[in-house]
């Protein structure tokens, strides 16, 4: 369902929109801030992840099996995965209005 937007008309006569507020945008600045860090996160693994191939189709290369391309790559990736939710899910810190009585 489609938000509507509010128009007011001023004494002078002229019309004009109102603007949602900030806090009605369903992701703030911080959450695309998180989100890039988290595809930074998820490139950086699957860099780490690729590369070595042998020189030659007749030979064996050891380094396919070296523990930056089986475990830190993935494990850094699957991270960036995870941060990329958290950061889609972020609601951050309410503030709250304090009133002197």
């Amino acid at each position: 369902m489609a938000k509507k937007t509010t128009v007011t008309q001023t004494p002078s006569g002229d019309d004009k929109i109102q603007r949602e507020g900030r806090s009605q945008f369903p992701l703030m600045k911080l959450n695309f801030i998180l989100m890039a860090v988290a595809a930074v996160m998820i490139v950086v693994g699957f860099a780490l992840t690729a590369g070595g191939a042998a020189p030659d189709d007749t030979q064996f290369n050891p380094e396919v099996f070296s523990v930056r391309r089986t475990v830190v790559g993935p494990n850094i990736a699957f991270l960036g995965y995870i941060f990329m939710g958290v950061g889609i899910m972020w609601t951050g810190r309410k503030k709250k209005n304090v009133t002197e009585e």
